[in-house]
């Protein structure tokens, strides 16, 4: 895999708004076949880069190349071999499920007996068959997205580039939207997808952190967790404020991240620091329960990296 060109490249790619570099000098290859995942704050850049690749906006400075088309000088070229949702995907509401696909295959000319077949594998696949009478409007958020991906797919194109694609719908649709994904990549579709959920991030074959339109990390996730500085403990506190207070100053504390009322606390060894912690919770009349040991998370890594990159020793 490793030995075939990208399918996706950028150098030195950059976008500006007026004075603000939504993008800026990003460096990008990503990989035939792969899910690549977008992560990072709000506004760091994440939907731009994702309307870049899309063809929808114009390069300021830098180069990039979708599938061997140079989108600084032909960005029609992809719109055949790209489908690509926005956060806001435009559903017709007072269109049936079946009426909204018949929708999109007018816009890329997906006629006949072709076109017949792809509606009714699309709603098999979306899970969409016994609904497909039903207006979008009447359809819960989950299935909205569902429908939204099978219009996107309708014209099967190699790359799909989804923006927050389940944001707002409820666990089990969101298991069910990223079981399609997984379908979709093991029959060799590309999939870049900007998310805001670390669990999600978890399932990409590679995660970019962007923040400040840079990209400052690339890698597998499993890599990406490795970079967590120290050794964490988790527990629940009766007071995490005056607790985050007491231990974030104490020998051997590399940092104290919130997760809730619960505390995730990253120490030089735990095997040495944490007698001394529970002495200190102690003596300061803290009582606490649930204190273990636990693996860092994309979550973790993530926060401790922009936490990093906010320090003044890096400003």
């Amino acid at each position: 895999m490793n030995d075939t060109p990208p399918i996706i490249e950028s150098k030195s790619l950059t976008r500006t708004f007026r004075q603000t570099k939504a993008v800026d000098g990003l460096d990008l290859s990503i990989r035939r076949g792969e899910i690549f995942g977008l992560v990072g704050p709000d506004g760091a850049g994440k939907t731009t880069i994702l309307r870049l690749l899309a063809g929808l906006l114009d390069i300021t400075e830098g180069s990039l190349t979708v599938d061997g088309h140079d989108l600084a000088s032909d960005a029609e070229a992809v719109k055949a071999i790209i489908g690509y949702m926005a956060q806001q995907f435009s559903l017709y509401s007072e269109l049936t499920v079946r009426e909204n696909l018949a929708f999109f295959a007018d816009i890329f000319n997906v006629m006949g007996e072709v076109r017949q077949e792809r509606v009714r594998r699309l709603m098999t696949f979306a899970r969409l068959t016994e609904f497909e009478d039903r207006r979008a409007a009447h359809l819960s958020g989950g299935m909205q997205k569902k429908l939204a991906l099978a219009c996107t797919l309708i014209h099967e194109p190699k790359i799909l580039l989804l923006d927050e694609p389940t944001t707002g719908v409820d666990p089990v649709s969101r298991r069910e939207f990223w079981d399609i994904l997984t379908d979709l990549h093991m029959a060799g579709t590309t999939i870049v997808i900007s998310t805001p959920y670390m669990d999600e991030a978890d399932r990409c074959s590679r995660v970019g952190l962007i923040y400040g339109g840079r990209l400052v990390i690339c890698d597998q996730p499993r890599k990406i967790r490795e970079m967590v500085e120290g050794e964490i403990i988790e527990f629940r506190p009766e007071d995490w404020r005056r607790t985050t207070k007491l231990i974030e100053g104490l020998p051997g504390v590399l940092e104290v991240q919130t997760y809730g009322e619960m505390l995730h606390v990253f120490l030089d060894s735990v095997e040495e620091r944490l007698p001394f912690i529970e002495a200190t919770l102690r003596d300061a009349e803290i009582s606490y329960r649930g204190l273990r040991r636990a693996p860092a998370r994309m979550e973790e890594a993530f926060i401790s990296l922009i936490r990093g990159m906010d320090s003044p020793e890096t400003t």
